[in-house]
């Protein structure tokens, strides 16, 4: 009898369960090394627009009506000298128009404290708040660079500025951690392959030297053994040690450690590849060009210098562009940053550890140095 074999279908697991996974999965994905850049460059576009949506344009419409609170103040004054008071009663006239001018200045006053610069400004002025200028505000919310040349001016922007920067600080932070690891890892992985292989005269060398004195210790060793079976000893002792030899330096590529200063050239070389970009760009010397990307890669943003100031054009693309290459230029060179943090402080790691296996060896030494015995004594 033939046997029948019962084929069951494969249930599909509930709606729920499988929304869950897939929220497991995404999430996984947007916090692995790949996702947390596309994660943070969404959440700049998101703040980008949402900054745009907030703010906009209803600073220019509150500030458009100060030429008209001024016009209108004119009047008043006009009114009260021709038709109100009588011009020879001095202290009812400076009183009337003490108050007009103090309510007027009390205006002033707080326009200046919500963000008014001092010009005029329209409804037909360019708002800041295009695209470029919020997402630059936006990656420099988020890390702490904080130019000043844009900021919020309404209330609910302030609010959720805050907001956007409570979440945004560690997600960025967490930016710098993955992508700096995984830069510093490649980064060694390349230094390792340069500087270890097998081309190199220093490698060379310690290998030869490294096969000749094992290769004389195992010969020593086995040359009875191998003698007694027809063998070859120093076909034997070469390929173990050329075995031994890539395990050690295969050992060295993983653990090899990047010196100090490399990483202040690569760090150097960036400041001075931006600085000759933005003076090319804005008209820059190289020595504003080179303190602009120093103050703004170091986070400490002192908006003196700022991308954009000498581009102020209505609808200018050249500035728009200005905007977007600061921050793609900001984003790649802070992650740049912390992978060299992380190749120096490894380094200093390494360095310490050398030293105090330095100094335990020259204690062991001075306690292993026999003390001479006088033969008066004896």
């Amino acid at each position: 009898m033939e046997r029948k074999r019962s084929i069951r279908r494969r249930q599909k697991p509930p709606f729920a369960e499988r929304a869950k996974d897939h929220c497991r999965n995404f999430t996984a994905f947007m916090f692995s090394n790949v996702g947390i850049i596309f994660l943070v460059v969404l959440y700049m576009i998101a703040g980008a627009f949402m900054f745009i949506a907030i703010e906009g344009n209803e600073a220019l419409e509150r500030f458009a009506q100060i030429p008209f609170k001024r016009n209108e103040t004119a009047m008043r004054l006009w009114q009260i000298s021709c038709c109100e008071v009588n011009v020879f009663n001095k202290s009812v006239f400076e009183e009337k128009v003490g108050n007009e001018i103090r309510a007027y200045q009390e205006k002033i006053v707080l326009w200046a404290r919500r963000g008014w610069q001092g010009s005029d400004i329209t409804l037909e002025s360019e708002s800041p708040w295009s695209f470029s200028g919020a997402f630059l505000y936006s990656l420099t919310v988020i890390t702490t660079i904080g130019y000043g040349n844009i900021v919020p001016r309404t209330e609910w922007g302030k609010i959720a500025t805050i907001f956007y920067t409570i979440i945004g600080m560690p997600l960025f932070l967490l930016y710098l951690s993955n992508i700096g690891d995984i830069l510093a890892k490649s980064f060694k992985w390349i230094y390792a392959k340069f500087c270890l292989c097998r081309v190199c005269p220093g490698v060379a060398r310690r290998r030869a030297m490294r096969a000749r004195r094992r290769a004389h210790t195992e010969e020593r060793d086995y040359s009875s053994e191998v003698g007694d079976n027809g063998y070859d000893a120093n076909t034997i002792n070469t390929s173990n040690v050329d075995e031994e030899i890539e395990e050690e330096i295969t050992a060295e590529t993983n653990t090899v450690t990047v010196p100090i200063t490399i990483c202040i050239m690569i760090m150097i070389g960036y400041i001075f590849f931006g600085a000759r970009l933005f003076a090319d760009w804005e008209n820059w010397d190289i020595l504003d060009g080179s303190y602009f990307c120093f103050i703004s890669l170091s986070s400490i943003g002192f908006g003196d210098i700022v991308p954009g100031a000498s581009l102020q054009t209505k609808g200018d693309t050249k500035m728009e562009i200005s905007f977007i290459l600061c921050a793609i230029y900001l984003l790649l060179g802070m992650a740049l940053i912390a992978m060299c943090f992380n190749l120096m402080q490894e380094q200093v790691i390494y360095k310490i550890r050398s030293l105090k296996k330095c100094v335990r060896g020259c204690f062991r030494c001075a306690k292993a140095v026999p003390v001479p015995i006088d033969e008066a004594e004896i």
